[in-house]
């Protein structure tokens, strides 16, 4: 078959036990490292006081710190597939709804930021989901997103946009819309929403493109991503 391999698999590679020494290697000198470059990570004993959660996908391909220029202690991450986050449920126990919690009322941050990216396997899975066959926990997951529901707090443009609004849907654009409906769905968590309509908590839309390290951010209201 011709054509570059689906985001839902493993691109070429070549890794080896060598690549996870490298890790171990790298590890091992990097207290050395800091003190070399006169760091100082002891402060961050104290206390963690981050500027923002950032919420994004586990795709190893996406580094936040790395576009952002966040040093140790400023930014609160959350990385999970397709950087989800299922709409509050008083009793479901979740590892996002959780990490939420922590970061609005123990933390008190005062930004979120969700950021979606391009070539997103999960973005690809919500747009054919015949090929998640084999990734019945993924399917699942992915079914949590918010995509073909009309959830209250949802930007309504979003709302009627959805994954199958096109036989032919471009993927960035679904990625930014899947960012959206992230929002949306954060908006749905009361701690939240209190801190919200009290001037306290700001939600922002990010897509970053992979392949230029291009960074696009959502103008509140507008449901329309502008590059920096």
């Amino acid at each position: 078959m011709g054509g570059p391999p689906s985001p839902l698999f493993a691109g070429p590679s070549t890794r080896s036990e060598v690549d996870v020494q490298a890790f171990l290697d790298h590890a091992r000198s990097f207290p050395q490292r800091v003190t070399q470059q006169g760091g100082n990570l002891g402060k961050l004993a104290h206390g963690q006081r981050p500027m923002a959660l950032f919420i994004t996908c586990a795709d190893s391909r996406v580094v936040p710190t790395m576009f952002t220029g966040a040093r140790p202690g400023e930014l609160f991450e959350l990385r999970v597939a397709g950087n989800i986050v299922p709409r509050y449920r008083p009793q479901a126990a979740c590892g996002v709804a959780a990490t939420l919690e922590y970061a609005v009322t123990a933390l008190h941050v005062p930004d979120i930021i969700v950021c979606s990216h391009s070539h997103c396997a999960a973005v690809q899975g919500l747009m054919h989901p015949r090929q998640l066959s084999f990734l019945p926990l993924l399917e699942k997951w992915l079914s949590l997103s918010g995509h073909g529901t009309r959830a209250a707090g949802e930007p309504p443009t979003a709302r009627t946009a959805r994954v199958t609004h096109s036989d032919r849907p471009d993927p960035d654009t679904v990625a930014q819309l899947h960012t959206l409906l992230q929002l949306g769905n954060i908006r749905s968590y009361p701690f939240a929403a209190t801190r919200i309509a009290a001037g306290k908590l700001r939600l922002h839309g990010w897509f970053y493109a992979v392949e230029t390290g291009q960074v696009y951010v959502e103008h509140p209201g507008s449901c329309r991503f502008q590059p920096l």
